[in-house]
Order: structure tokens, then C-alpha cells, then sequence
């Protein structure tokens, strides 16, 4: 059932996406660091880009999902997260 409502929604040229933010430098994850103990390195350690991912980085994924360049991109999600989901 719940592919033919997907089927609905492209033909009604609705695509359905999510974005999934990894660890990002926020006011939150700043404060998380400073509470639990090595947070930071074990974040750095499993992450291929080694670092804490900006709340800039969201712009392009942000701006390729609204533009017809997305129009065929449905059914998906975007982790955003320098490589940390691929790390298991």
C-alpha cells in the first residue's frame, strides 16, 4: 500500500525526500561536547571528513531538492554527514 500512495504522489509530481543531518556544529553539539566526555574524538574518529559538519553545508542539498534538477529524485535520503553513516 504504501508504494501505490508513493506512485500517487510522482505522478502528482510531488517527490518525497528526507535529509539526514549527521554531527553538526550547532549551539546544542557545542554544549553536548563540553558535557560528554570524548563526544568530539569519537565523532572525528568515525567520520571520513574528520570534522563537525557546518550548518552552510545544508544550502546545496537544500538548494538541488527545490530545483527541477531534483525532478526525477524521489523515495530518497541525503545523509549529510561527512561519511559518518558509511562507517556502520
Amino acid at each position: 500500500m504504501q508504494f501505490i500512495r508513493s506512485c500517487a504522489w510522482v505522478a502528482g509530481n510531488i517527490q518525497a525526500n528526507a535529509v539526514l543531518p549527521g554531527w553538526i556544529d550547532t549551539d546544542l553539539t557545542k554544549r553536548a561536547r563540553k558535557e560528554i566526555d570524548g563526544l568530539h574524538d569519537r565523532v572525528l574518529a568515525r567520520t571520513p571528513a574528520a570534522r563537525w559538519g557546518g550548518i552552510d553545508e545544508f544550502a546545496g542539498i537544500a538548494v538541488f531538492l527545490s530545483s527541477a534538477a531534483s525532478d526525477f529524485v524521489t523515495g530518497t535520503a541525503l545523509p549529510i554527514d561527512g561519511g559518518y553513516s558509511i562507517m556502520g
